[in-house]
């Protein structure tokens, strides 16, 4: 249950209070945790989802969620191993957990955090235990505001870590809760931690008494463990109202003055814990795996929801491009209706136009016809009748002297060679009969009969 080193952009650093809860809000600067906001909420406020939640802009601006767990129903132990890679200190303090834990294995939710030492030297670790039900119950009530904590400590575990441990000596930090006192005290011998406790005392009265004589009682352990310094010198870290409790049965226990320092304000604890690359973490992993889960989930679900409202809007899109299609339709086809009349009649304009061309183009058609067959005829054939056939043949029907029907071929020529413009009049002339008289009327002419077809410029 140790937690992973976390690069974060924001740090959120809730507290519980008597009268509900301080939220810490920290920013980043290199390796500084400046304070940005600090505010107070009820402990029925839901905390807002802008400052403690997490979206998709968290996947590149990481966001880490702080909580503190109460003292209560919290123990601490130390650990010594033998030296070894860090990472393996979690499996080594597992084989012993039921030997250190004063609750039950499935009762309790442990965690450890390792103490900086020298190189080569037995490895120091601190384990932290809590009830289970308590760590459920404080996770709940943070779910409940809309508070997921990415670590839940112990305040006091870190401050305690945080002050540069002294060689020999006892430190003693005590911070007043609503129902009495909370006290951690660690022991130092020959540079290392040899011994913490966490104790709560209910009666102010006796409460220095009481620590005094765990400290008689710790220090018989000590001797007969072999640890205990010749000398010892006593830190108390507390405010002045506090101190003036325990001050005195300190001095009396150790025989000598007891050094007295201010305990760290909450908003500069708040900076520790959120500078901290703390291992220590007791909210549960499958929780850890499900708040993970969740924010998944939600970045999945706001993504399809994304990708719907864009679907949404290029379906709006279209039909709107679509009703301007059938506006701009509706305008040509009322367009069209209007135009429709004039049309109709330009339309009939034009035929009737076509028509008189036409005629006229007849006329002119038949009058080069009938000078070209006046101009060609022979003074020795006479022309008998002529017909205009739709404007494209020329009919030619004649007489001529029997013993001059060469000039029949003549004629024929002239008229291939008819031209009018430049261009010839027709385009095939062709010779349809010569028929001679009946067997004893050589008296009587010939008779010819002629077809051309006319070369119109008009037409294609």
């Amino acid at each position: 249950m140790a937690a992973k080193a976390q690069r974060w952009t924001t740090c959120n650093v809730l507290a519980p209070t008597g009268e509900g809860r301080l939220l810490w809000q920290f920013t980043r600067k290199g390796d500084t945790a400046t304070l940005a906001a600090e505010t107070r909420f009820a402990a029925s406020d839901r905390l807002p989802a802008d400052r403690v939640g997490k979206t998709f802009r968290q996947t590149w601006q990481p966001r880490l969620n702080i909580a503190w767990l109460p003292a209560d129903k919290v123990y601490v132990r130390v650990v010594e191993l033998p030296p070894g890679e860090p990472a393996e200190v979690p499996a080594l303090i597992e084989f012993q957990i039921e030997k250190l834990s004063p609750l039950p294995a499935a009762q309790s939710v442990w965690t450890s955090e390792l103490v900086a030492g020298n190189p080569g030297e037995p490895l120091t670790a601190v384990v932290v235990i809590a009830e289970r039900e308590a760590v459920e119950a404080q996770l709940q009530q943070l779910e409940a505001a809309g508070y997921r904590p990415d670590r839940l400590e112990l305040p006091v575990l870190r401050e305690l870590l945080a002050l540069t441990p002294p060689r020999d000596g006892t430190v003693v930090l005590v911070g007043r809760e609503t129902t009495g006192f909370t006290c951690l005290t660690a022991w130092w011998a020959e540079g290392r931690l040899r011994h913490l406790s966490l104790a709560r005392f209910t009666d102010e009265a006796r409460a220095g008494d009481a620590l005094a004589d765990a400290l008689r009682r710790t220090a018989w352990a000590a001797e007969v463990e072999g640890w205990l310094p010749a000398e010892s010198a006593i830190t108390l870290g507390a405010a002045p109202e506090v101190a003036a409790h325990f001050e005195p049965a300190l001095r009396d226990f150790a025989g000598r003055a007891v050094t007295v320092r201010e305990r760290l304000s909450a908003p500069d604890l708040a900076a520790v814990c959120a500078r901290a690359q703390a291992q220590a973490n007791l909210v549960p992993g499958e929780v850890l795996t499900r708040y993970r889960q969740e924010f998944v989930d939600r970045l999945w679900m706001r993504a399809l929801g994304a990708v719907a409202l864009v679907y949404v809007f290029v379906v709006l899109g279209y039909m709107a491009w679509l009703s301007l299609l059938e506006y701009q339709k509706g305008r040509v086809d009322h367009q069209i209706a209007l135009r429709s009349a004039e049309y109709t009649k330009a339309q009939q304009l034009k035929a009737r136009l076509e028509i008189l061309q036409e005629q006229v183009n007849l006329k002119f058609a038949a009058l080069d016809c009938w000078k070209a067959a006046a101009e060609a005829l022979p003074e020795s054939m006479t022309l008998n009748t002529i017909t205009f056939q739709r404007g494209k043949k020329l009919g030619l029907i004649g007489s001529v002297p029997v013993d001059q029907q060469g000039k029949v071929t003549e004629y024929n020529q002239a008229l291939a060679n008819a031209t009018v413009a430049g261009r010839p009049l027709f385009s095939k002339v062709t010779t349809k009969s010569i028929q001679g008289p009946g067997p004893g009327r050589a008296d009587l002419p010939a008779t010819w009969n002629l077809e051309c077809e006319i070369n119109r410029r008009d037409l294609p």
